[in-house]
């Protein structure tokens, strides 16, 4: 017949705890979970006011800032303004280039009242009154070129000159310089500096 041993409970689980590699008096694993759990979340906060201070030291002043926008919209500012200034001046001068063409044009067209006016006023006539009014009317339409800033071409006894005359013949005349205009068929025009009839003349040799 066995006789079992009674056994005191608080040596069982003493002698449990030293099998498992517990003894020397050191707390259980529970209580040193515990203890390190709460030393983290006391370190968490500490942590998480350094970024938080970091963050704030990184936002740019508003004064530099402000600075800087200002500094910005200036540079807009001055290329649209250059921009525009450019643009008004290609405007101004493309108008310019289309009203000097459209005076161009329409003294061009009058170029022919011109021509038969004058040679009108070549021909002798008996009526006076009508040779009036032939000459009232040139002299009308040649206040209109003067107005307009059309002016003729000095051609009779003026050296050739090939930018501005139209020499058709050469006749010799050897009294007079050789390349001197000495007759004008057709009289030639200018507006401003801008050639809108060559003179047809003939030069001497």
């Amino acid at each position: 017949m066995m006789i079992l041993a009674k056994t005191d409970k608080h040596d069982v689980t003493e002698e449990a705890a030293n099998d498992a590699g517990l003894t020397g008096g050191k707390p259980y694993a529970g209580d040193a979970g515990d203890s390190n759990t709460d030393e983290d979340i006391d370190a968490t906060p500490g942590e998480h006011d350094g970024v938080e201070c970091e963050s704030e030291g990184d936002e740019m002043d508003p004064a530099a800032a402000a600075v800087e926008e200002i500094a910005a919209e200036r540079d807009r500012y001055l290329r649209l303004a250059a921009e525009y200034d450019n643009f008004r001046k290609r405007s101004a001068k493309e108008r310019e280039m289309i009203y000097s063409d459209a005076r161009a044009d329409t003294i061009t067209r009058l170029l022919p009242v011109y021509d038969n006016l004058e040679r009108a006023l070549k021909v002798e006539c008996a009526d006076e009154a009508f040779y009036k009014g032939v000459e009232m009317t040139m002299t009308q339409l040649t206040d209109i070129f003067e107005s307009l800033d059309v002016v003729p071409i000095p051609a009779v006894g003026e050296p050739f000159d090939p930018n501005r005359h139209n020499a058709v013949m050469a006749v010799e005349k050897p009294e007079i310089d050789e390349q001197t205009i000495v007759e004008e068929y057709q009289k030639g025009f200018m507006l401003g500096q801008r050639i809108i009839r060559f003179s047809t003349v003939v030069v001497a040799k």
